[in-house]
């Protein structure tokens, strides 16, 4: 029988592995979406708070928000992971 119940909360470092993982050098939430298996509200609003703590920046361009790891993400991940 199926796992019932809300799902396990994905950690940061889950989050910040993927695109350390990606060979782009940006992400789309729906990206993450798909890959952690959270609704893309979900990803935009852990992302939003990563945003906010320095461990990641983004740019709107054309109605879309795109994301990229940065230094101290790196730095974050590398000590947590």
């Amino acid at each position: 029988m199926g796992e019932r119940g809300r799902k396990k909360t994905v950690s940061d470092v889950e989050i910040l592995r993927q695109f350390a993982l990606d060979p782009t050098p940006f992400m789309h939430p729906t990206e993450l979406a798909e890959t952690l298996e959270m609704s893309r509200q979900g990803v935009y609003k852990r992302l939003k708070d990563l945003e906010e703590r320095n461990l990641l920046e983004s740019k709107k361009v054309a109605d879309t928000r795109n994301w990229w790891l940065t230094d101290e993400g790196r730095r974050y991940l590398s000590e947590n992971s």
